[in-house]
């Protein structure tokens, strides 16, 4: 324990020393990576900036957390080779793999920015690896053309590799490494997030918003079996206006749709995995291999429609945030499409010197079909937590966690399945 409190002791000092070197610089259409990117969607339109020369702004996101989970199951036994496939693997009081981002982001010409992010450290894959990255436009001041100048106030374009903007929930998600806009430990149980080669387009005027976007519908492109790969068109429209100093609110509804794929990852396309470590998984699993547990997938593959709506309102130091959202699909040997549910509300309470304190409660709801399930499942969790900026770019937090499943067949994992307990989590952002 002396050990891990001196490794916190080491990051605090290093990650006090960073904020003040790094804390004032933010580019100009860019989002910022510490407390100022809380409650903050697609970045705001900056077009009076001038250009100079080339910016390089290099960030990195740290997180660790403690995790003291119990979880049970009444499944029957399921023997395969001598081995009880329903029986849960042991789990107890510690501390799960550090998770880490490098962040970069550059102004390379008038209104043009760049951005990559390397997973230093991640649950599915231990090495280093890129994430993505995109091209941001904001500016055309190279075509000369004052009419093209007039429009590009309102718009922006962002083509490249990278987090494709389906709904609104993705923005208060832990991204790997990444924590200190998630105001709780955990994401959504039914986790709508995957990066993939994409363009969006966008118009933004006044606190509207409108964008609609093409991208693959895999994680890892290909250009083999090309009669089984389809686009996925997606798109937004919202509302977003700071009607007071004190009341701000913000509505938007968002679609994805992709018609054939060999294996579409909106919901599973998050290399990064859950933060609830190896609960209500099987003796045989592995941190890496079995990397999102207490999710619920719901195995779409072909003819996937998803909808989600979000509002959102803050008033001084309350905020309330909710998701609706409704999927449906097939895996590619089925013949008519299943679907899925979700419904999750927060609502969090912000205090202190600079509301640098707060506590919040989430519930998560879930009910969805699954292949060769009879009926409809049902997943669902409350989440309370407390959480305190020690500094903008630091955030500690404690959540308490209650997972419940309902409706699995008896011979399934998850029959009459829970998780429980208590995680404890630092992250650091700049």
């Amino acid at each position: 324990m002396k050990k891990y409190l001196k490794h916190l002791s080491m990051l605090l000092l290093i990650a006090g020393t960073v904020h003040q070197a790094y804390a004032q610089k933010v580019l100009p259409n860019m989002w910022p990576y510490d407390k100022r990117g809380l409650n903050m969607f697609e970045p705001p339109k900056n077009d009076t900036a001038t250009f100079t020369h080339l910016q390089l702004k290099i960030g990195a996101g740290f997180t660790q957390q403690f995790q003291a989970l119990r979880h049970s199951n009444e499944a029957t036994p399921n023997i395969v080779n001598g081995v009880d496939q329903n029986k849960l693997i042991t789990i107890g009081n510690g501390f799960n793999l550090a998770t880490a981002n490098l962040n970069l982001d550059a102004e390379v010409a008038d209104g043009i920015e760049l951005n990559v992010i390397t997973y230093l450290s991640s649950r599915h894959h231990n090495d280093t690896w890129v994430k993505g990255g995109f091209l941001q436009i904001d500016k055309l001041s190279f075509l000369h053309n004052q009419a093209i100048d007039h429009l590009m106030n309102y718009v922006r374009f962002r083509v490249g590799d990278f987090e494709i903007n389906y709904g609104d929930a993705h923005f208060r998600r832990t991204d790997n490494g990444q924590a200190i806009q998630n105001p709780f430990v955990g994401n959504y149980i039914m986790d709508a997030f995957m990066t993939a080669i994409s363009g969006e387009a966008y118009v933004m005027n006044k606190g509207w918003i409108g964008m609609i976007g093409v991208a693959g519908s895999q994680v890892n492109t290909t250009v083999t079996n090309p009669s089984s790969r389809g686009p996925a068109i997606y798109g937004k429209l919202g509302f977003d206006k700071q009607f007071t100093p004190d009341l701000r609110f913000r509505l938007t509804g968002s679609i994805y749709t992709n018609q054939k794929s060999p294996g579409n990852q909106l919901y599973n396309g998050d290399r990064g995995g859950s933060r609830y470590y190896l609960v209500m998984e099987n003796t045989q699993a592995t941190i890496s291999n079995n990397a999102w547990s207490g999710e619920y997938n719901p195995q779409f593959s072909n003819h996937v429609t998803s909808i989600m709506i979000n509002p959102f309102i803050q008033y001084r130091g309350l905020t309330f945030f909710g998701t609706y959202e409704h999927a449906q699909g097939r895996t590619g040997a089925e013949t008519s499409n299943r679907k899925a549910d979700q419904l999750v509300g927060d609502l969090l309470y912000y205090f202190g010197p600079k509301q640098n304190i707060y506590v919040g409660i989430r519930y998560d709801w879930v009910k969805g079909e699954l292949p060769g399930v009879a009926q409809a499942v049902q997943v669902d969790r409350i989440q309370a937590a407390l959480g305190w900026y020690i500094a903008p770019t630091v955030l500690l937090k404690a959540e308490y966690v209650d997972q419940r499943y309902h409706n699995y067949p008896t011979n399934n994992i998850n029959y009459g399945g829970q998780f429980h307990g208590l995680m404890l989590e630092g992250t650091v952002g700049f």
